[in-house]
């Protein structure tokens, strides 16, 4: 006997669309919305996340591009950009100045190397993250997006203890924070 793992509103669907054009679609649902997160996993050490306000808001939804600023308690310099390439996705993280000028460390991420699954994407460190952030050559990020439930972001540095997890309720949506 079969029995499907995926939420009955994706069955169809993602027998007839890959599985990155059901999460894109899925994504683009959430345009115009900010929503709160929580820190799932963090590093016992980390002061970037913890007891920090922490919103991701669907800013800008275009065909093929999707930008999503993550504030984290008054900082706006981050950006996720998710580009929809054929059946592929990239991630990149833009961080910015507060007069809007580029970090040095900035734009690095990845490109997924297959379709996906309709709820999960997986972005292994491109070429450039390893030019930018050498230590980070096996970064491996991932988003899952339960539609009507959650989105999170997840960060893994193979080799190592770094594991880092962002969970956003997107069942209620919060007040869209200032422009990044």
């Amino acid at each position: 006997m079969f029995v499907s793992v995926l939420p009955l509103s994706y069955t169809a669907q993602a027998q007839t669309e890959p599985a990155s054009t059901v999460f894109w679609n899925e994504l683009q649902k959430l345009c115009g919305k900010a929503f709160a997160g929580t820190v799932a996993a963090a590093p016992a050490d980390d002061t970037t996340f913890k007891d920090k306000a922490l919103v991701m808001h669907v800013r800008s939804c275009e065909k093929n591009r999707i930008r999503i600023p993550f504030v984290v308690g008054s900082d706006r310099s981050r950006t996720w950009i998710l580009t929809r390439t054929k059946d592929r996705i990239l991630l990149k993280h833009d961080h910015r100045h507060e007069d809007g000028k580029p970090d040095t460390v900035t734009m690095y991420g990845g490109m997924t190397t297959s379709k996906g699954m309709p709820t999960r994407q997986v972005f292994p460190a491109d070429q450039e993250t390893v030019d930018v952030i050498p230590a980070a050559a096996t970064n491996v990020w991932w988003i899952d997006l339960a539609p009507g439930e959650h989105f999170s972001y997840n960060l893994r540095r193979m080799g190592s203890e770094r594991y880092i997890s962002i969970k956003f309720d997107v069942k209620t949506p919060v007040k869209i924070p200032e422009a990044p």
